[in-house]
């Protein structure tokens, strides 16, 4: 079977690409047909995420494991695209170069029969142009808002003086 996937960047403008590929390939596989679809030289490190209908970002799955030893990541080298994508989870997010932090949606569009004299991965179709420098991210918290100081004592209204660091309790260091 061939997945086919929209691939869209996180921008305010449209740029998408529509890809097909093998349903036994793995998101290594996937990973460079997204890089060569969006004119990526594909030499910075990058990760696929498991997502909801919601687009909440879930389990890494890490281009290399750079955990050294602390934990499992899966790997997309190891892990098939089917086994991260159905008809039941349709989403990934993407991110490319964690420096700049290119961020795409990926979904599952559709799963068709291989067709005689297609060689896949396949680019489908191309739309709109990639910005030169990557969007910009706004990172934003419920939980403060412009009054807030993040600076602020727990045990009081206090704030830390951040010239006076001699006055904190670090304990002796020997």
């Amino acid at each position: 079977m061939i997945y086919r996937f929209r691939i869209v960047l996180d921008t305010l403008e449209d740029v998408f690409r529509d890809i097909e590929i093998q349903q036994d390939a793995n998101l290594e596989d996937l990973h460079n047909a997204i890089t060569q679809a969006f004119g990526f030289e594909g030499n910075e490190m990058a990760s696929f995420y498991l997502s909801d209908q919601e687009w909440s970002q879930g389990e890494e799955i890490a281009l290399y494991d750079m955990k050294e030893g602390i934990g499992t990541t899966r790997i997309m080298s190891e892990t098939q695209i089917d086994s991260a994508v159905s008809t039941d989870h349709t989403k990934l997010i993407y991110v490319y170069d964690f420096f700049d932090m290119w961020t795409f949606y990926v979904e599952l569009a559709d799963i068709v029969e291989p067709e005689v004299g297609i060689t896949y991965p396949n680019l489908m179709y191309s739309h709109g142009i990639m910005p030169e420098n990557p969007p910009e991210k706004k990172f934003e918290s419920d939980d403060l808002d412009d009054d807030s100081d993040l600076f602020d004592d727990e045990f009081g209204d206090d704030q830390i003086d951040l010239d006076d660091l001699d006055n904190f309790d670090f304990g002796q260091w020997n």
